[in-house]
């Protein structure tokens, strides 16, 4: 039961269904809407809730949704409905729009099950009529005409209208140049139509030298518009003609309409679907661009208001460039009635309504204006008094109408009742009308219903205190500023202020000081402790704020601490690992170097004893790197031994040198392939840094530079020989080569590119440039500006990017930041 008939304009909600109506497309849905009322059960609260926010999340998250305006069916359905009548072009175009956005909708959302549950359940069943939508559009093109091809017959007759209209056209033109010939007519004279066919304009005074009929005359007289004899009898074929195309599109529209008659109902049905999903859209529009969403159902009797806003409260803050505040609240079988009481203009209302708003729109399947950890239980009555009620016609005054209401509310109360007072016992003598609101506050209590009522009275806020099942509440004041803070506090009495405000709009002091003695030393000292304890908590909110912020502030600085010191200790192991990388590919080299130093020896014919010699020396080193490999020095240590090993072969050589013995070359090198092909070193064009080619594709090639990977063009690489590779090779040149120009592409790297005016080849090489220096630098994604044009040049960097491995994605840019214009290319 909702008390009184125009609550809903009490609370606002007549104005927020308007909003919602407004963004409907739908005639029916649109009447759905306005019938769709207060319900009290649970399940059909939940159903309506569950697919309006699932409506809202789809909204949120799906762009390929089918959008747009969806038509209306019933009229065409109720032609069905009746034998013998047939559906006119313009209604069958209407019908296949319709059926076509339904399929969609449906196909969308069946695909969608897991993700949209209640949506999936009104879904299941609804018939898209595949066979219809393609049979309308082999008769209607995407014009709304009937096609020529709907039936031999028709096809045959729109032929012979065109060659009449042809003859007639021609034979009209010869009569119009022999006129002009003989000066019957102006030289620069054209056709006209009148009544549907083609006439020549002649003047009143030459209008009987061209045989013919009178169709019309212009508004001074002047003209005549004469169809020559000579075309009459063509365009009366041509007419007749005209008539049959017609009686053979009624008969084509006929027998189709004969053959859809059979799923009327079926149609009907799809179209209330149609029309349920026009309404969810609209209420999830609505809901997105307000914040609203689906509170928790409650079964144990809490009302828990969390974030709570009245929307259209939001909408003018918002509007003004300002921002609401919002109502935090409790209601349970314990406290089950809050009396709210504070300053005038603090927001008492306010909070009334916005909880009547919220709990009517719970249970009319509205998402609601609040956080998703709301809880609200179902009420079978809501009740309202607010406003002033006085009627001349039925002879009630303000305070009487609030009785009047009182009574009703009653009379109605229950354990399953929501009750909300504004200025409750107002309108009347202060001590008895708070003696009755008293009065009637009790009763309430007694019935077990629930309740928000806002007063000044102070008997109100004692009973309040010393009774269970009911609870104070206070908006909060600022003492030092003179101003509501519209904050909703439990557990206190509110003080109105009054003496404060009077004083700050400029009431004489002495009328306010005299105010004083007239109220009594007891009242001024109870509200001057109200105001004391409100001062107080204030300065300690402040206080326990300020220790917040600064916790929050140490908890950051903490957590910064320790994030800084985890990356510290991350690089350190990142920079023990490289340099262990680093000193086993020294010894490596140095291993090759020593293998070297021994072939030269042996071929030399050095003594066996030299050889083992230098083995020996070059597993001792390598030991001692292994075990002092944790050591920060190791770089240093492993300078030094390669050097002092080198020396050593240096001081052997010459040794062997003074004794004659000839050293011996290196055997001739294989002359490296030209051309590019798997295990082939190469140089790429514009680079010192050489590398060996892991795959070949086509024409472009995979290469690995060191520890990089990178796909080039074989035209940009150079095959070069084994002894260039290894020279170019060498550790520490290696090393300080990669690294250098890793660093400088790192530099110079930005993360996006524009080819827009370039050609495609142009276009081609400088992405595939920029796609090798981002593997190069490892970065996650780039964005590449092609606009939209043709699409062609979009299309030829799709086809490239799409044989690179590294690219796991190449999508357009989000709508609202380019489009298609943009490609985003995600690397694996």
């Amino acid at each position: 039961m909702i008390y009184p008939a125009s609550f809903e304009q009490k609370i606002g909600f007549d104005r927020l269904r308007e909003q919602v109506a407004a963004r409907c497309t739908m005639r029916a849905s649109r009447e759905r809407l306005a019938g769709e009322g207060f319900t009290s059960s649970a399940h059909e609260i939940q159903r309506r809730l569950s697919l309006a926010d699932e409506m809202r999340l789809l909204l949120d998250m799906e762009h390929d949704f089918p959008g747009g305006e969806y038509p209306d069916v019933d009229q065409i359905v109720a032609k069905l409905r009746v034998a013998g009548s047939f559906l006119d072009v313009d209604e069958v175009v209407t019908l296949q729009r319709a059926l076509a956005t339904l399929g969609g909708i449906v196909s969308f959302i069946l695909n969608r099950r897991e993700r949209y549950p209640a949506l999936y359940d009104r879904t299941h069943g609804v018939e898209a009529f595949p066979g219809i939508v393609q049979r309308i559009d082999a008769l209607v093109d995407r014009f709304g005409n009937v096609r020529d091809n709907a039936s031999p017959e028709l096809m045959q007759l729109r032929r012979a209208i065109r060659e009449r209209e042809g003859q007639a056209a021609k034979r009209l033109q010869q009569v119009l140049a022999a006129a002009k010939s003989a000066g019957i007519v102006d030289a620069d004279a054209q056709l006209s139509v009148r009544d549907g066919k083609p006439v020549i304009p002649v003047s009143a005074a030459n209008k009987r030298k061209i045989n013919g009929f009178i169709h019309d005359e212009s508004a001074t007289g002047r003209t005549f518009y004469v169809e020559p004899v000579e075309v009459v009898e063509l365009n009366n074929e041509l007419r007749e003609l005209q008539y049959a195309e017609r009686r053979e599109i009624v008969r084509i529209l006929t027998a189709f309409t004969e053959e859809i008659r059979p799923d009327a109902e079926l149609i009907a049905a799809s179209g209330d679907y149609l029309a349920d999903i026009d309404l969810l859209r609209a209420k999830g529009r609505w809901a997105s661009e307000n914040g609203c969403v689906k509170p928790i159902l409650s079964t144990d009797g809490r009302l828990v208001l969390r974030n709570a806003r009245h929307p259209l409260l939001q909408q003018t803050l918002r509007s003004a460039g300002r921002e609401i505040v919002p109502l935090e609240m409790q209601l349970d079988p314990r406290r089950r009635i809050l009396v709210i009481s504070g300053p005038n203009a603090g927001g008492k209302s306010v909070c009334l309504k916005t909880t009547g708003l919220v709990q009517y729109m719970f249970q009319c399947g509205f998402p609601v204006p609040a956080s998703e950890i709301s809880e609200l239980p179902v009420f079978e009555s809501l009740f309202i008094d607010i406003g002033d009620e006085q009627s001349i016609d039925d002879d009630l005054s303000t305070y009487s109408s609030h009785l009047q209401n009182m009574k009703n509310m009653l009379a109605g109360a229950s354990e399953r009742t929501l009750v909300l007072i504004d200025e409750f016992g107002s309108g009347t003598e202060p001590i008895i009308g708070g003696a009755i609101a008293e009065a009637i506050l009790e009763r309430l209590l007694e019935r077990g219903c629930y309740g928000v009522i806002t007063t000044h009275y102070a008997n109100i806020k004692y009973f309040a205190s010393n009774n269970d099942g009911v609870a104070n509440g206070a908006m909060l004041f600022d003492v030092q500023q003179i101003r509501p803070l519209f904050r909703l506090e439990q557990g206190k009495p509110g003080s109105s202020f009054a003496v404060e405000i009077a004083r700050k709009i400029g009431l004489p002091e002495e009328i306010i000081r005299r105010a004083g003695e007239k109220a009594g030393s007891d009242h001024i000292n109870i509200e001057k402790q109200l105001r004391e304890i409100a001062r107080d908590k204030r300065y300690w909110e402040q206080k326990r704020d300020r220790i917040r912020l600064t916790d929050r502030k140490v908890e950051e600085l903490e957590q910064n601490y320790a994030e800084q010191l985890a990356k510290i200790r991350t690089e350190r192991q990142e920079i023990l690992k490289k340099a262990r990388q680093e000193a086993q590919q020294l010894i490596a080299d140095a291993n090759r170097q020593i293998e070297n130093t021994i072939k030269t020896i042996r071929e030399a014919q050095a003594e066996r004893e030299l050889t083992r010699l230098a083995r020996r020396e070059l597993d001792d080193f390598r030991e001692r790197q292994v075990e002092t490999a944790d050591t920060a020095d190791r770089d240093a240590d492993v300078a030094r031994e390669i050097e002092r090993i080198e020396r050593r072969r240096q001081r052997r050589a010459e040794r062997k040198a003074q004794q004659g013995a000839a050293a011996a070359e290196e055997p001739a090198e294989v002359p490296a392939p030209r051309e590019v092909e798997a295990g082939s070193k190469v140089r790429m064009a514009g680079q010192d840094a050489v590398g060996v080619v892991q795959s070949v594709k086509g024409r472009r090639a995979q290469v690995a530079f060191g520890q990089i990977l990178t796909t080039v063009d074989k035209e940009r690489l150079t095959v070069v020989s084994n002894n260039e590779y290894r020279e170019a090779t060498r550790p520490q040149t290696a090393r300080t080569v990669v690294a250098a120009d890793i660093s400088a592409r790192k530099l110079r790297f930005r993360d996006h590119i524009d080819v827009r005016g370039m050609r495609a080849a142009e276009a081609l090489d400088a992405v595939q440039d920029f796609i090798d220096d981002a593997l190069m630098v490892g970065v996650g994604s780039v964005t590449i500006l092609h606009g939209k044009g043709t699409g062609a040049l979009k299309e030829e960097l799709r086809r490239y990017l799409r044989t690179v491995p590294e690219v796991a994605s190449a999508v357009d840019e989000h709508a609202d930041r380019g489009g298609a214009g943009i490609t985003i290319v995600t690397f694996a």
